[in-house]
Formats: structure tokens, sequence, C-alpha cells
């Protein structure tokens, strides 16, 4: 019988541990030692089953041993993670860290602030955003080393940008073929689906029909299509209506569709995520593959001018809607627009606050402080920010009902979007662990690592990597369930978590006793690899 103490409820397991085939194929038979041994650790294997004391060997990149070593073999170093718990390293299919990943710095291309929180494995080209081609992206990762694993969508935004350009038109025949086209070279050169943001400019330009002829391209490889869908309140065509259009695309293109911070923007609109589930369920028992990510935030983050200023305004980029608040009479209608948009988006000025640190006095301040100190209307406020900055803000627009409703649903996963100024870069995975796993209950513990780590491995199809299991590459994170704590907040965004004291990344200890180890041990991801 094995019996195991997991946050004061013991529970018995019956069964006997037994060696390991591979470890004795890859170890006794040349003689050569474990480089790790993790001892005493409750180890949550990312399947969603509960968690059982074992030892785990790891040599190399990979893990070649889970049981009972009973010191078995030679070991260059133990581990002894009594108290602790072991799960796989996390996978973040959502995140902005592309520029720290390009970075020339090393300890930049670390990404700390994925690594302190048991991040492994990071995508990027997120909400439809990031450089293109992938390819030498992919190989100057190689070749200068990156802290974590990371791998890439094909970011249409970018397609569009470059073939389109940033007006309110559609794309004609000749420019779909040629975005097309890249899709279908970014797909070669390992990209693992097609992302939108269809709430951005210039996305937001393109209709339902244009990123279907898009996502075919990426479905005849395996792919998936992954989304900022183009509403996610009442800003525009609504988020039941936005939702049933990513749907039609998975349904039209024949691909699985992912929505990236799945949520229900506004309080007009809170408590619609019951309704929003009934969609997607539907979708999925007409054999619609349906996923979806979320951070565990009730604040989003993105910048001044998406989250209020019409899209007719922003027709053409930054500097032609700067040229329009010139005008009296469209800066009037500029204006009039903005104020019913804070109306839907938070329901008043002081749920928004804006996060930009490079000015002292507007960073951390809501529009409602501003507004009253520069003695002008919120909504006339907001434009005369954007007449000389760009601005991030976090709006403060969701309910805990909705967040808690979607967090239970058994096709969510954890995403962070993470990039920075925003607590989510630093602390979603800890926060998720935590709060809303160890202290509230809202799922399980073990429910939380899966949709963490295994299953998101099993939806973007990522081979050898999610789970504790031999053969399996070494992505690990050990943490204490009494000491993990998210530290960033709104203000002081960049802190990073704590009980998390080892994070292992391709076999090679990044984090040690807390402290990161100056190793670059990721690799970069290529979905025709990761596939085979």
């Amino acid at each position: 019988m094995i019996s195991f103490e997991k946050l004061g409820k013991t529970v018995v397991f019956s069964g006997l541990l037994v060696g390991s085939a591979l470890f004795n194929k890859l170890c006794a038979q040349d003689n050569q030692p474990l480089d790790y041994l993790i001892e005493n650790a409750w180890v949550f294997d990312g399947s969603g089953g509960d968690s059982l004391q074992l030892d785990v060997g790891v040599r190399g990149e990979r893990i070649v041993f889970v049981g009972d070593f009973k010191n078995q073999f030679a070991v260059d170093r133990k581990i002894d993670a009594s108290g602790l718990y072991l799960s796989p390293g996390f996978i973040d299919p959502h995140t902005h860290h592309t520029a720290r990943l390009n970075s020339s710095k090393a300890k930049t291309r670390a990404v700390l602030r994925c690594l302190t929180q048991g991040v492994t494995t990071v995508f990027v080209g997120s909400d439809g955003g990031g450089p293109l081609p992938l390819g030498p992206m992919f190989d100057k990762w190689d070749e200068q080393g990156i802290g974590i694993n990371a791998a890439s969508f094909v970011p249409h935004s970018t397609l569009r940008r470059e073939i389109v350009g940033y007006d309110d038109v559609l794309a004609t025949p000749e420019q779909l073929e040629r975005m097309k086209n890249l899709v279908d070279l970014a797909m070669q050169e390992g990209g693992f689906g097609l992302s939108t943001g269809l709430f951005y400019t210039p996305a937001f330009f393109a209709n339902t029909e244009e990123v279907i002829e898009l996502a075919k391209v990426a479905a005849k490889y395996g792919g998936i299509y992954d989304t900022h869908q183009r509403d996610e309140g009442a800003q525009n065509i609504g988020v039941r209506k936005s939702v049933e259009e990513v749907i039609e695309i998975g349904e039209k293109a024949g691909i699985p569709v992912h929505f990236s911070h799945i949520k229900v923007d506004g309080p007009e609109l809170w408590g619609m995520s019951k309704e929003i589930i009934e969609v997607i369920e539907a979708a999925q028992s007409r054999g619609v593959k349906v996923t979806a990510n979320q951070y565990p935030y009730l604040a989003s983050r993105t910048s001044l001018s998406a989250a209020l200023v019409p899209s007719w305004a922003r027709d053409g980029g930054s500097s032609a809607m700067r040229n329009r608040f010139k005008d009296p009479d469209t800066r009037a209608q500029i204006v009039k627009e903005v104020k019913e948009t804070i109306k839907i988006r938070t329901g008043k000025a002081d749920g928004l606050y804006l996060s930009i640190p490079s000015d002292d006095f507007l960073n951390g301040k809501n529009i409602a402080e501003i507004a009253k100190e520069w003695k002008l209307s919120p909504e006339e406020t907001v434009v005369r920010i954007l007449e000389k900055k760009s601005p991030m803000v976090h709006s403060f627009s969701m309910s805990d009902e909705d967040v808690n409703r979607f967090m239970k649903q058994p096709w969510v996963m954890t995403g962070s979007d993470g990039g920075g100024g925003h607590p989510r870069a630093f602390g979603s995975y800890a926060k998720l662990l935590s709060e809303y796993a160890i202290k509230k209950g809202v799922i399980s513990l073990s429910r939380a690592i899966q949709r963490s780590s295994g299953q998101t491995a099993e939806t973007f199809k990522i081979k050898d990597r999610g789970f504790v299991k031999e053969g399996y590459y070494a992505d690990l994170v050990l943490f204490d369930p009494k000491e993990i704590k998210d530290n960033a907040d709104y203000v002081k965004a960049e802190q990073y978590p704590s009980g998390i004291p080892y994070v292992f990344v391709n076999g090679t200890l990044s984090i040690d006793q807390g402290k990161y180890t100056g190793k670059l041990a990721g690799k970069a991801l290529r979905f025709k690899e990761e596939t085979k």
C-alpha cells in the first residue's frame, strides 16, 4: 500500500512500483550515472490524475526513470523534494515574448518571467502579430540559445499589413493568393497554425471568408486556428456572433479552433459565459474541435486605442487616427463613441488603468483620476492622451462568475497572454495553482496542472512534452504547495512568484533553489518536426 498526505488529506493507493525498462536500457547498458534524481516528490504526471510519491530520474534531455529508485544506480546529483510537488513544465499557448526571445542579451532571452513560474514552453505569433518568415527566427533561437522552448503561429495581421496594408478594404483575389502562399511557406517552416487578432487593426478589416481561406492552408498541414476573436463584449458584432464566426471558420476550413483568453467583457454582459459555453458545446457535438485558453485575472491589457477608439477612426493606422483628431467634427464624433465604449467596456472610467511605465504621471492612474486633474470628460481625456502617446490600458471588465465558469470547462486551458506590464506575465500559473486550486478549490490541483501541461501539449500536438513519463523531455517544475504565490500586481507587475524552487528545461536545471542558473536550454519547436 502506498499512502501519502496532500494538503492535509490522506489518500491511499494500492499497487507495486517496479523498475524502469527505459532506465535499464539508457543507463545500465553503458554504466553511466543519472544526471539528476528527484527523490520523494509528489508527482502529478500531467494527465489529470492524482499524485503519487515517486522518484524521477533525468539523464541528458530526457526523463529516464519514474518509480521507486532504491539506489539502483549512480547519480550525479540528488534533489530531495520532500514536501514538494513535481509536475510537467507548464506550456503557455498564448504569449507576447517574441522580442525577448530575439534579444541580443542572453539573460533577456532566458525569459525569466516564464521560467520562474514554471513555464518551460511558450507560443508566440499570438493575436495575429509577429515576424515573418519563421524559419530564420527559429534558426536564430537555436543558434543564440533561449531559456525556454518556443513555438510560433503564423501571424495573420503581419500578412495583411504587408500585402493589403492598414486600410479598411477587402483583399483582392491576387492579394489573398499571396497571403495563402505565405501561410503555406510559414507552415512548411514550422508554424503550428494560423493566428488572428480580428479585434485589432488591420485584421479587423478582414472578412470571414478571407480567414477561412487562409485557415484552409494551415489545415492542410494539420495545424490549428488560434484567435483573439473579433469581439469579446459588445464593441462591434457582439461576443455571441463573434464566437459563431470562429466556429464557422473551423467548420468551413476543416480546422480545430482555439479561443485565446476566452472571456466576457463588460458589466452589461456579465453572466453570458453560460450562453457562450452552450454555443461552443453545440459546435463540439457537431464534430467541431473547439478549445480555449484563459488567464486567471479580472482585468485585460491592450492598447488604449484598440480598447476605446472606434475601428473606423483607426483605419489607416495611428497617424491616420491622429489626423482625424485634428478635425473638430470628426473629433467630436470620436469622443462621443469613446464615451459609449467606456460604458460598454467597464461601465465607468475608473475601471480603466493606464500602463505606461515611461510616464510617471499617467502610469497606474485610472482615466477618471486623470480626467479630474485635467478638468476634462473621461472620453476627451482619452483622445488627448492618444494625441501624443500610445499607452496600454488595464480594463477591469470581467466578473468572477464568468472567470470561474470558463475555468471549470474541460476544454479550457491556461494561457497568460503575457508580455509586460500586466501581472499575468509573471504570475498566471502560480496564481492559478495557489489561489484558484489550492485556496478556493474552483478546480482541483490535478486539473489545474493538467490544463497547464498535458492537455496543452495534446491540443497543439507537441511531441514528448507535457507529461512526466519515461522517454519524454525533462521539462519539469517543483513547487511548494504551501508557499507558492504570485507576487505581481497591477501597479508593480514585474515581480516573480515565490514557492517554485526548481525548474528543468530539456533536462537542464534552469532554476535551482529559486535562482536562475544562467542556462539557455530551450529549443525552437517546429510543427513539422513535432508531429513526425
